[in-house]
């Protein structure tokens, strides 16, 4: 019988190394070698892109703000999220483990024994073994084991395998993306943080401007040279200015409240700490070159083009159905009715075989398979492609945002210095009854919308910059995968899984 088998097995070996279906090929796209918004005059040299490597990878050091630095730290160890999706790559992994075992004999062992009645209300039933006087009760025993191996002659395993392998990285990619929008929230909320309480220091700035006008009417009234329009005026004003900073206030606390969550504490936890003023983060420089081919770095960029292989993997899965599947099936059952006979030749029962099936009629469901695997391939392709559009549209906005800004808070700080220094000139021309107090309020307004639109300008120098790190894909690299477990150990639950690979 093994002269028969052997012959078998080894073709079916010979025959194991085809894989049916296309292989993935990287798609290719004709890409700039520079962005356009840099306006470089020569290529970036090796040196200049390892110099831009370095500082993409921990961007968040650039801003000098030792404290955005430890949230981001503290926020890669402890977002939920991130830990959660760090948790979806080890069950992708074990998925493909799995599929990854189909390569080799699944073995299983059995045991069992009682008592069995037989009916004896059919005629001519034939005489039971083990029981020469026919009665209908019996005593059994069984043992035995079954295994059946999967010759993968045309690779409908391996492709299997490797898409689940393709979705491993795509989770992988995917939680990169993830980490690099936990990264540009938090420093984006950071930033706000800080912005708005250099408004509420602004408001406050103003709201003593507006108590200095309303002790000024009232000695121009008492003097008889105000009147009580322009006290109540001033009056007016100092409440309006009041009741404007709290908003602010409110804004301070829930900020701070989203800050705690995205590094993985209750709301409340660092609410003290951030609430104390704190200069602004300083406006890195930009990048000393910025090759296209940064773009690369990109997670979803990555991720879609796994995505695209998984795809064309799915695509050999469903190509290999059409063909032939190759079974090595191995029973082994003796049956007895008493324990001494139990290890007895005429007790023993076993098969050994070799079996291939192939699918005939099935109404196109195969073939419908396919052509669905090849449209989900397609799909994948186009939207790689659009991937990489959309991803050099970001960093090209991102770019000329970073350029544009530069000059418009330029423009803003000067429009703010000028409109305190005609606040300052209003308030003395009114002081000494040249101009009304209507003038001195739209000055003090003119101030106060300047002095905060200054103020959001420096908001949106700092958030061109956390867009411009996250639109070229910075700032996963170097932050290693957390593999958290559940605190049950698998080689607690069954002995066997430790001495046997199940």
């Amino acid at each position: 019988m093994w002269r028969r088998v052997l012959p078998a097995l080894l073709s079916c070996s010979v025959l194991a190394g085809c894989n049916v279906g296309p292989n993935f090929q990287p798609e290719k796209m004709k890409l700039p070698k520079a962005f356009t918004e840099t306006a470089e005059e020569k290529p970036a040299t090796p040196e200049e892109i390892a110099k831009t490597e370095k500082e993409m990878t921990e961007w968040w050091a650039s801003f000098n703000d030792p404290i955005l630095t430890r949230l981001v730290e503290t926020a890669i160890k402890g977002n939920y999220d991130l830990q959660a999706a760090g948790e979806r790559i080890l069950a992708e992994r074990a998925l493909r483990d799995k599929a990854a075992s189909a390569w080799y004999p699944q073995m299983d062992a059995n045991a069992g024994g009682g008592d069995v009645r037989y009916s004896i209300n059919i005629d001519n039933w034939p005489i039971r073994p083990g029981d020469p006087a026919n009665r209908p009760e019996a005593s059994m025993l069984t043992y035995g084991a079954s295994a059946t191996w999967e010759i993968d002659v045309f690779g409908r395993i391996r492709r299997g395998v490797e898409a689940h392998e393709r979705s491993v990285e795509a989770t992988i990619e995917g939680r990169r993306a993830l980490l690099m929008t936990l990264l540009s929230e938090l420093a984006n909320d950071y930033m706000l943080l800080r912005v708005t309480q250099l408004q509420i220091q602004i408001a406050t700035d103003n709201i003593k401007v507006a108590k200095e006008n309303l002790d000024l009417t009232n000695r121009l009234y008492l003097e008889g040279v105000g009147n009580t329009l322009q006290t109540a005026q001033a009056q007016a004003e100092l409440d309006s200015q009041i009741a404007a900073r709290e908003p602010l206030k409110t804004r301070v606390s829930q900020i701070s409240h989203a800050i705690s969550v995205l590094v993985g504490e209750m709301p409340g936890a660092l609410e003290a700490e951030l609430k104390v003023v704190k200069p602004l983060p300083i406006v890195p420089a930009f990048p000393a070159t910025l090759p296209s081919l940064v773009i690369a770095n990109r997670p979803d960029i990555r991720m879609a083009e796994k995505e695209y292989a998984l795809a064309t993997a799915e695509i050999g899965v469903a190509v290999a159905d059409l063909y032939p599947h190759f079974v090595i099936p191995l029973t082994f059952n003796p049956n007895a009715s008493a324990m001494y006979q139990a290890f007895q030749v005429n007790g023993m029962s076993w098969q050994f075989l070799m079996m291939a099936s192939l699918p005939l009629i099935h109404g196109g469901k195969y073939t419908a398979t396919i052509r669905a695997a090849q449209a989900a391939a397609e799909a994948a392709r186009l939207h790689y492609r659009q991937t990489v559009l959309n991803g050099f549209k970001e960093v090209e906005d991102s770019m000329a945002a970073w350029h544009d800004d530069i000059e418009y808070q330029e423009k803003l700080e000067k429009a703010a210095q000028d409109s305190a220094l005609a606040r300052d000139r209003a308030r003395k021309l009114y002081g000494a009854g040249l101009i009304g107090f209507l003038d001195v309020l739209t000055a003090e307004r003119t101030t106060l919308n300047a002095q905060n639109a200054e103020a959001l300008s420096r908001l949106e120098r700092l958030r061109d910059a956390v867009n411009l790190y996250t639109a070229i894909g910075a700032g996963w690299k170097g932050v290693a995968l957390t593999n958290t477990t559940l605190p049950v150990s698998l080689d607690q639950q069954n002995f066997l899984a430790r001495a046997i690979q199940q």
